[in-house]
């Protein structure tokens, strides 16, 4: 049963998420060197603009699937697995809306319908058992993970700071899949695991314009 208190917290996440008031609890990672965004051409300015905008809309939807499955965990320790992840997608969501910032570029117009379709997806993998709600978890930060890396590949070389922040969020985004592998979580079926990676397909091609 989930309680109004439950509730109201999910939904004050849900705006603090869709209004730009995330607040990271970690340093946003850097790189080693002074990084100067002068540098960068106009083309490679647009480029990592529209690669960071994709990644936060990622952190938005990791912000909606997280609420969603923490409210619908069955055990106390599920629960608190589920909302230590989301803190963490925090972070990330705070680091891409800042580096957009930086870069002199916005995020997606979309984000409230992003949210509500991760949250909507959020409740029913949660509603289907732990096992299965741990499986998703696992399966969505492995492709998220792919993802990533990808995006090391196409930035910039010289957009040095955005690179940092994409290969910290790589490294916790596996180990959110091996976290939820650890404690349970079940194989996807060959048939779901193709209608995430569509999903996230046309979320991808969206977000990279709007």
């Amino acid at each position: 049963m989930i309680s109004g208190d439950e509730l109201i917290a999910s939904a004050d996440l849900a705006l603090r998420t869709l209004r730009r008031g995330a607040r990271a609890g970690r340093p946003m990672p850097r790189a080693g060197t002074p990084a100067d965004d002068g540098a960068l051409s106009a083309d490679e300015r647009r480029l990592s603009g529209a690669l960071m905008r994709v990644n936060h809309v990622g952190e938005v939807c990791a912000q909606a699937l997280y609420a969603a499955q923490a409210l619908t965990a069955r055990t106390p320790e599920l629960r608190a697995q589920m909302v230590a992840a989301g803190r963490e997608e925090t972070d990330h969501l705070a680091w891409t809306e800042r580096r957009l910032d930086e870069l002199g570029d916005r995020t997606s117009l979309l984000n409230p319908l992003w949210y509500a379709g991760a949250f909507a997806i959020g409740l029913a993998a949660g509603r289907a058992g732990d096992r299965i709600s741990l499986g998703f978890v696992v399966e969505t930060e492995r492709q998220v993970e792919a993802h990533l890396a990808s995006h090391l590949e196409r930035l910039p070389q010289a957009d040095a700071d955005s690179r940092a922040v994409v290969a910290q969020m790589k490294d916790d985004e596996a180990r959110h899949a091996d976290e939820a592998l650890a404690a349970g979580g079940a194989a996807m079926p060959a048939p779901v695991r193709w209608l995430m990676r569509s999903a996230a397909r046309v979320m991808t091609r969206t977000a990279h314009v709007f």
